[in-house]
């Protein structure tokens, strides 16, 4: 978690107006007790009304405010169904991502709104039980190939049922509404190829790059797929 979100975290966890311990908020934000003092003194530093000390607790003074943000109903609708989505079919860290998100717009929502949000969590059901259980960890390292520009070392059963030993460049994930697929740069075939995710016996991120800051690998792979069978 960037530093910048955790502390807007910190400020939601503290507004209900509780005591709350630096304890609990280092185990709820995944970070040292060090680390909460450090933050809380950059947020009273920063103007946020945060009474306490270490060792007893802090909490926000009633009356404070995070700026709220400005959703239509449908647009809240919307993030309420893709957050839901995210959940069913990414991995476990967007699925947190995702949640923790929506927690943060609804902390600050108008009670209209609130409640608007509320029926659309009643209303929208996304199921991850046609989702193989292997899948999560592997987007959760492709992803991260592609954002670092790492290529990836995969274990992969091709629809023949014969496993291969692939090294990729990662370059972008695609959902058809039952599966995730893998755009990639194959080393072993020279040339773009696409990987269903589910079909990823096993994933390591090795030490060597690739450059696609530009998104140009990613672009030549969209024009050349269109004709191009699985992997």
């Amino acid at each position: 978690m960037r530093p910048a979100d955790r502390l807007f975290q910190i400020i939601l966890l503290l507004r209900n107006g509780r005591v709350v311990t630096a304890a609990f908020l280092a185990e709820t934000l995944e970070v040292s007790e060090r680390t909460i003092y450090r933050d809380i003194a950059d947020l009273v530093k920063s103007g946020a009304p945060i009474d306490g000390e270490a060792g007893v607790g802090y909490r926000l003074r009633r009356g404070y405010q995070v700026p709220p943000l400005m959703f239509t109903g449908d647009e809240l609708e919307a993030l309420v169904v893709g957050a839901k989505l995210v959940r069913a079919w990414g991995d476990s860290v967007l699925g947190k991502a995702a949640e923790q998100a929506m927690a943060r717009i609804e902390a600050v929502l108008p009670r209209a709104l609130e409640d608007r949000v509320n029926a659309s969590s009643r209303r929208f059901l996304a199921l991850d039980c046609l989702q193989p259980a292997p899948l999560r960890e592997p987007m959760a390292l492709l992803r991260s190939g592609m954002e670092s520009g790492r290529k990836v070392s995969v274990t992969y059963r091709r629809a023949d049922g014969e496993l291969s030993q692939r090294t990729l460049w990662p370059l972008g994930l695609v959902f058809w509404g039952h599966c995730w697929t893998l755009g990639a740069w194959c080393e072993l075939r020279q040339s773009f190829r696409t990987f269903r995710v589910d079909r990823i016996q096993a994933v390591e991120l090795i030490d060597a790059t690739f450059d696609d800051r530009y998104g140009h690998l990613w672009r030549d792979y969209l024009a050349t797929a269109r004709g191009e069978g699985e992997a």
